[in-house]
Parts: structure tokens; sequence; C-alpha cells
């Protein structure tokens, strides 16, 4: 479905673009047919003779043999080519474009729906110079750089995976985006900046004395103005075609220069500096995030650092970040699937982003996310391409255990890396399993990251699991999709059924016994899409709902939170604890169980943690750590050693924490016993454990003075807003780099 490499291609424009494109493709296949129309005669020979082009001639003849047309050409252009190719080229023919602007080709002047346009999957590289013409092409233009689709609700999933596969063939990593918020991303990053290099070129050449100014110009101006050396036709075409969003940005920078010029009249020395270094920050953490090379493997959760002041009120009514976990799993599955799956509420932190980027790199398109909001274009479950480099899975042992049993069974080799800390994550629990399947997987001397896959054919197996985890199991069942016959998982006690109620509902059918604590797959069928709203993070709320429970005069409402009966551990402790929790507009949304969460102080009194609980709340327990130290007597919590190979090692995280804040705890090696009291402030350390972080930002609430947490960057990775929702609810905490 997604092979490009015997089509024919059209490329219509042969300037520095398409000239690229055509060059690329040469290299990628010399023996691909491309052929060509421009009105630039000398071009088109330059083309022929150089033995990228094999035929030239005239837009009406070349489009009938094309199997893919390229319309390298300005915004406006596109429009006034598209009527004329629509006519002749062959039914099953694709067409994708280059410009920069992507909404006024469904406006109503051009009388175009986006049916007219099936066979139409828009695109945009983010690639060029100020250079013009064929002369400029190059054949690696477009290698590691960004090219964003477009595609509108007439594409098929079929016909957006060939215009992926040819810009992947070129060597892009392809990104989506909905044509609206394109257009406005361009407008600000791009669009703008070429226009105030021409602005400025025409306002030097208006000036007295022009020649003088532009013979004395330093390098930092002809930095500057190099962008005003681009086409002219082009740009003229861009800013008519993309006006509302260019006149909209352009206001936002009219203000800015406005105020600017006042504080020059007034000569606020201060204002300025301040906004120049603000301006200069941004930069600086833009350019080191998106152009300078990543060393992924090494953390820098040093970077920032949480300042807690005591008290503060906990009221209100929030939503709460997307679950994690099935965040991470929509987008594997919605990628394997058959058809177009729209997903809302996704969590858009670093960890499920960088899941997101795993799938683009094997060829998935997804559109977004865009508040929330993604489309993905699923390419079946044996459609996944090769990955062209290590699939960087951050800090999320989810994903990486999770991939480890999809890439599998797949037909190609890969290689799973991380963060430092997920690199010492135990990953021989799924790592052992799979080999007993007949997986080919290489780990670390000491059975962790990198994960390094040799693609096989699988057998099913039934798997008894030494320890609840919901990793463990979700891995296999991916696995057992591809195996042949029967794989079965059995669970020592029951843990997150995430992945059995998404399968589901992706129309595969998983056999779950509650009573044996199995769950059943067999390999060979085909997932199907659907629609995906993704429920509050009940991981998230727990922060809130322990807030709450022990703030003196707390009311607060946690909105549409996800209460799957293998997640509400922290519920039934809390509970059990005296905390007073109502639960109400209790509903089904996709399969998952949601409820309204309102709960209001009572005093809590310290209690012996059912074991059963532990898989229910194996990721809360910081923060019911926290409530611990705030009830009265002794909590005792024994029989979660798994608490100690987490993103820390959080049982002893948490007592150096709590000890450090005047806290009375015993730990042992598989639990820890808090008794109840007084907080003081003081100094912890998270130790880049983002649970650790924010469960300490809650314990502010009951200090007697501040208390300042270092290492807080991967917060990030699971609530990438908890400080502002924080702030809102009536906690004072501030983040600051350090």
């Amino acid at each position: 479905m997604n092979d490009t490499k015997n089509k024919v291609v059209l490329i219509v424009g042969l300037g520095m673009i398409g000239g690229s494109i055509a060059r690329g493709l040469k290299k990628a296949n010399p023996q691909r047919r491309i052929i060509a129309c421009d009105t630039d005669i000398e071009s088109l020979q330059q083309a022929v003779d150089d033995g990228i082009v094999s035929q030239v001639g005239e837009l009406a003849e070349l489009s009938a043999l094309a199997d893919i047309i390229v319309l390298a050409v300005p915004p406006l252009t596109v429009c006034e080519l598209l009527p004329e190719i629509l006519k002749f080229m062959a039914p099953t023919a694709l067409i994708t474009d280059v410009a920069s602007v992507k909404s006024h080709i469904f406006t109503s002047s051009q009388q175009f729906s986006e049916e007219d346009l099936a066979n139409f999957v828009p695109a945009h590289p983010i690639a060029g110079s100020e250079q013009s013409g064929y002369a400029a092409a190059v054949s690696d233009l477009f290698e590691q750089r960004n090219v964003i689709l477009t595609p509108h609700a007439g594409n098929s999933t079929d016909s957006v995976a060939i215009i992926h596969a040819l810009w992947r063939e070129l060597g892009a990593n392809v990104l989506g985006m909905t044509r609206f918020r394109h257009d406005e991303v361009l407008a600000a990053t791009s669009h703008l900046p070429h226009l105030l290099a021409y602005a400025i070129v025409d306002v030097l050449l208006k000036q007295e004395q022009s020649e003088d100014i532009f013979r004395y110009a330093a390098g930092g101006f002809a930095d500057f103005s190099r962008l005003a050396s681009s086409d002219a036709k082009m740009w003229s075409d861009i800013f008519v075609a993309n006006s509302a969003a260019v006149e909209k940005v352009l206001d936002d920078y009219i203000q800015s220069l406005l105020e600017f010029k006042k504080a020059i009249q007034n000569k606020q020395h201060g204002k300025l500096e301040e906004s120049f270094g603000a301006a200069k920050q941004a930069r600086e953490n833009f350019i080191s995030q998106h152009f300078k090379p990543k060393k992924q493997e090494e953390m820098i959760s040093n970077q920032l650092s949480f300042s807690v002041q005591p008290g503060g009120q906990v009221a209100g009514s929030i939503r709460v970040a997307g679950d994690k976990s099935i965040s991470h799993r929509s987008i594997i599955l919605a990628s394997i699937a058959n058809g177009i799956t729209r997903v809302t509420g996704f969590l858009e932190g670093e960890d499920a982003l960088n899941t997101v980027a795993a799938f683009r790199e094997m060829g998935v398109t997804i559109v977004g996310p865009e508040n929330g909001a993604l489309t993905i274009y699923g390419v079946g479950k044996n459609g996944l391409q090769p990955p062209r480099k290590p699939l960087y899975m951050g800090n999320s042992g989810t994903a990486m255990r999770l991939l480890a049993g999809l890439l599998s069974a797949q037909s190609f080799d890969s290689e799973l890396t991380g963060d430092e800390s997920l690199m010492e994550r135990p990953m021989s629990r799924v790592a052992e399993p799979l080999r007993s399947m007949g997986a080919n997987i290489d780990t670390g001397d000491s059975g962790t990251p990198p994960l390094k896959i040799h693609g096989s054919k699988l057998t099913g197996i039934t798997y008894e699991m030494p320890i609840a985890s919901a990793q463990v199991k979700s891995c296999l069942l991916l696995a057992g999709l591809y195996a042949e016959g029967e794989t079965k998982i059995l669970e020592p006690a029951p843990c997150r059924d995430h992945t059995e109620r998404m399968l589901q509902g992706f129309g595969y059918e998983v056999a779950v016994n509650e009573e044996e604590g199995a769950s059943k797959v067999v390999g060979g069928a085909d997932l199907q899409a659907t629609e995906i709203d993704v429920p509050a993070d009940i991981s998230s709320a727990a922060f809130f709902l322990v807030a709450a429970a022990i703030t003196p005069g707390s009311d607060l409402t946690l909105q549409h939170v996800g209460v799957n009966p293998t997640r509400i551990g922290v519920i039934n402790i809390l509970r059990d604890m005296g905390a007073n929790i109502e639960s109400s507009n209790e509903r089904l949304v996709g399969g998952e169980p949601v409820a309204d969460l309102r709960v209001r102080y009572h005093p809590l009194k310290g209690i012996v943690i059912s074991e059963a609980q532990i898989p229910l709340a194996i990721d809360e327990f910081p923060v019911l750590f926290v409530a611990a130290a705030c009830a009265e007597g002794e909590t005792l919590l024994r029989g979660a050693q798994e608490l100690r190979v987490k993103e820390s090692d959080r049982l002893d995280a948490m007592a150096q924490g709590l000890n450090a804040l005047g806290v009375t705890v015993e730990t042992y090696q598989d639990g820890i016993k808090i008794t109840g009291g007084k907080i003081s402030g003081g100094a912890v350390d998270s130790f880049g454990d983002h649970r650790i972080a924010m469960a300490f930002t809650v314990a502010g609430l009951r200090a007697e003075s501040s208390i300042d947490i270092a290492n807080c960057t991967n917060v990030a990775t699971s609530f990438p807003n908890f400080v502002e929702l924080a702030t809102e609810v009536g906690m004072r905490v501030t983040a600051q780099k350090s």
C-alpha cells in the first residue's frame, strides 16, 4: 500500500523545491520515472540533461501519465492548476503540494470541496532557502527536515499513507496538523519574519543616504535581511493567501513595537532589559530544544525546581490532564488499526508525545495534538515501516514495555531507548516472556535498555506473571495480536485493564476471566478505527484528592475522572483513612468508567494499607505518603517492593524527603511506616521523579515553612500544567530555573 518506488511522479514547477524533490527521489531510486512541466524551458532541459527527468511537456498531457502529482508552485497557483489537473489525471492518481498556506484552497471562492479533492493530500516541507530556481536544487534538501501533512476529511488512509511514504523516502520527518493550525503557526514563524525582512530593507532603501547605510551595514544586517532575497512572486502569493492569519500576528507585532517605542521614548532601561532578557532566554530555550543535537540519554531534570510556600487553600472545580496510560494506548492501537481514529482529551505531556513521535517515525500520519485532539491515520497491523533511528521513549516505562511487545512481532528490526532514568529500569520482565514466544530481544547486561529488537514470528503462550503488572500484561497482549494461536496471561492480583477495554473498543476480541485472573487473545484478527475520549488521569487527580483531603476548609470538584476499577486504589485508601470523597455523574465513555469527584476536608487517621490495594494504587503512593504524614497515628504499607523500581526508588526517595521535613519514617525492603504529625519546611530532592516532585508540592499545604523541591523538570512528562492548576485551586507553588 505504501510503496511509492515504482510510481510515476509528475513535478509541476521545477524550481529549488520541485527540483530538490526530483533529485531526492531519483537518488532514492535511480530507476524511478520522473516527469515535469514548468514555464522555464531551460530548467526543464537541464533536468533532462542531468538524467533526473525523463519526459517534459504540457500539464494536461503529463497529468494523465502520473501516479503522483507534486505541485511545487506558489499558493495561488495551486488553486489555478487544480481544475485542469483534476480534469485530466487518472482516477487513482494522487496530488500533493509544497505551499506554505493551506486554508485558502478550500474557501468558497475556490469552489473546491473536500470530496472534490479526495485525492489531494496537502503537504508543506519546512525546508528551503532564499535561493530559487532549479540550479539551487539539491538531493538531500529534505533529509532530517520536517514536512507537515494537512490531510482533510475527504482523504482516505491509503492516500495519506502513500504521500507520507513519498516524503519519508526523501528522508523527511513527517508531522501532521489541521490546515487552520498550520496556517496560524506558519504566519507567526515564517511569514511574519519574511515580511519584516522585506519591510526593513524597504525602510532603509527610502532613507536619505541609503547607499551609505547599506555600504556600512554590518554582518548582522546581512543575516537578518537574508530573507528579503526570497522569491517575490511566491511571497506575494503567500501573504495574499494567508492574509487573515498574517494580519492577526502582525497586529500583535505592531502592538509590541509600539510598547518598545514608548519604552525607548521614556528611556525605560529596566523595562527594555527585562523584555530583551526574556526574549533572549526564550530563543535560547527554543534553539536548545529544537536545533541542538539531543543527548537523549542525559536527563536535564536539575534545570527546574519548585518553591512551595506554606499554607494555602484548595477549592474550585477543575479537570486535570488526560490519562497517560490511556493516551499511550490510544496512539499504539490507533496506529495499527484500519481507518481513521479520532482522539480527544489526549495528554500532551512529553512521554505521550514521544509515543506520537515514535509512530510518526514508523510511517503513521498523526494530525495534532491540538488542544488534546488527535487524528490518527491507521496503517493496519502490518503497515508499520522500519524506524530509521532508535525510538526514544523519554521517561516512560509504559511506552517502552508496550512497544517491546508490538515491535517483537514486526518484520523489521528496531531499537528502544530512553532518558537516564529509563535506561536503568528493568526490562527482563517483558524480554523473558517475549523470548518464550519466539522474540529476539537484546538488552543491556543488567536486563536494562536499550532494547534491540529483531523482528520475529511469534507463537502464543500461557504466562503466569510473578507480580501484577499492567505493563507486562499489555506487552504480551500486543505481541499476542500477531502471534500464532492463543496468548493467555494470568495475573496474581487485579491490575489495570485499559488495554483489554481499548482492544475491545477497536473491535478485537479479548476474553477476560476475572475469577481466574486471566486475559486472552488469539492472533490474526484486525483492529478497526474508533473514537476515543481520554478521561482525566486518576493518577494526576490523586495529587488534588490528597490536597483537598488534608487541607482544612477545602471543597474541590475534579471533573471527568477515570474511575476504572483497576485504578481506584487511591480513592479506596483515602476513604479508609477517613477522607470525604463523593462520586457523581457516573458514566461510561468509550468503555471506561468516568465520574466527577468532590472532596472536602475531614481529619485523616493512620491505617494498615491492604495489600489488595497496592496494584490499584501503585503510581499514587508518593502523594498517599503525604496524606499519611498528615494523618493521626501510624500508616503502614508492606508488600510494595515494586515501588523501588519506578522512575526512582520511591520508598527511599519519599522517606528521605519526609525525614528532611521532620516526619518520622521507617522503611522496609517492601514498604514504609509513617507516623503522622507536623510537617516542617526545608529542602527535598525529587530525584527527577515527577510524582515525588508533585507529592511534596502538596505537602506544602500543611507545612510550617517553605519547601524547596529540586529536580522537577520531569513533571512535564505526565502533567504539563500541574503548577498552573495547583495555583488555580489555591496552592502556593512557583517553578524556577535552577
